[in-house]
């Protein structure tokens, strides 16, 4: 269980960030029906976990919040835009998100687009803006760049919906930066060698087993029998390898790039980038597998959107894969390699690491 000082610290920077927020898309220059649209999502509430993450990252480095305000209210304006996008029709088709409607319900399909757009180029605007060296702020768009692109959150995307069709996993051989399935910041493996640091080597250490004998025939999982039908009716060929890869891509690489940019802000060196980015894959993948463990557990009024939806979209999950028991124990493992990334800082890991043990331990 996290600790009182924990929930305290982290509500204190919720505070800081839906401040840094409100501000960040006051008084636009924008139709007022895109105004609306745009602060229908983005001041929603919801974890903040990116967010809080930069200023973590930053904290633990030795920097100062105002820094890293902006690369905070960045990044979760990417993350935003990407619910609000994946929420579409043509997408995921969800009708609540955070607690209400989703965007797309209440503003119609092209608002609810536009307003996603919006936000996308609103970030890469604030980091521009940020009262920041000329390199630091160029640091930054490059590493948010890069995570949210086809090599990153995007392109995680797509073979997300790959898989849940039915189709396989289409990497392109040449010019993909996905050559190594050992990329630190998914995706970086060809552009992040120009960072400096080389961010781009920092492997995800966790070996995953493979699917046992017989289930990536027919995905026939023992035990559960509540996702196995839908699963098993379809030939499914990927393997828990292709799902690590693509949840790298889609939710690691944004929540990796959260922790580098806290520690660029802060002026941090290459090992403290590397061994934050290895926490943040790390506890990427951990966060993935509790959303999908309670996608078939949670409660719709602590989730603040309808569970079972990954079941009934046929989505290629690590509890069809591996399992419920098998898929929190893997979490749990990848909580402890991620804390075990956080040896080279002091005394102000601690939130880092307990922000770990809440990500398997959560109920929404």
């Amino acid at each position: 269980m996290v600790s009182e000082a924990y929930k305290q610290r982290i509500a204190g920077l919720r505070e800081q960030i839906e401040a840094a927020l409100s501000c960040s898309v006051a008084g636009r220059l924008w139709p007022v029906s895109l105004q609306s649209a745009v602060e229908y999502s983005l001041l929603a509430g919801g974890k903040r976990l990116r967010p809080v993450l930069v200023l973590l990252a930053n904290e633990v480095c030795g920097g100062h919040m105002g820094a890293a305000l902006p690369a905070a209210c960045a990044i979760e304006m990417i993350h935003t835009y990407s619910l609000i996008h994946d929420d579409l029709p043509a997408m995921d088709n969800d009708d609540y998100r955070r607690g209400r409607l989703t965007n797309h319900k209440v503003y119609g399909e092209a608002s609810a687009i536009l307003a996603g757009d919006a936000l996308l180029t609103l970030a890469f605007e604030m980091l521009s803006q940020a009262e920041l060296s000329a390199g630091i702020r160029a640091e930054l768009m490059r590493i948010l760049a890069v995570a949210a692109g086809g090599g990153g959150m995007v392109g995680g995307q797509v073979l997300d919906l790959e898989a849940e069709r039915g189709g396989g996993l289409s990497l392109a051989s040449q010019g993909s930066g996905l050559a190594s399935d050992k990329s630190g910041t998914a995706g970086v493996a060809a552009n992040g060698a120009k960072n400096g640091c080389g961010v781009a080597e920092v492997a995800d250490s966790g070996q995953w087993p493979e699917p046992a004998a017989g289930m990536a025939a027919g995905l026939t999982i023992p035990g559960n029998s509540e996702i196995a039908g839908v699963v098993s009716s379809r030939k499914v060929t990927a393997s828990v390898e292709d799902l690590n890869r693509i949840h790298r891509m889609k939710t690691g690489a944004l929540i990796a790039a959260s922790l580098e940019m806290g520690a660029v802000t802060a002026g941090a060196g290459c090992e403290q980038r590397a061994e934050l980015v290895r926490y943040g894959h790390c506890i990427g993948l951990a966060f993935q597998i509790a959303d999908d463990v309670l996608d078939i557990t949670g409660d719709a009024a602590k989730l603040g959107k309808t569970p079972g939806r990954d079941v009934d979209l046929g989505k290629l999950t690590y509890p069809a894969l591996l399992g419920l028991e098998s898929s929190r124990e893997r979490a749990k493992e990848l909580v402890r390699e991620a804390c075990g990334a956080l040896k080279c800082f002091g005394e102000e890991r601690r939130w880092l690491e307990e922000l770990a043990g809440f990500i398997v331990e959560r109920d929404h």
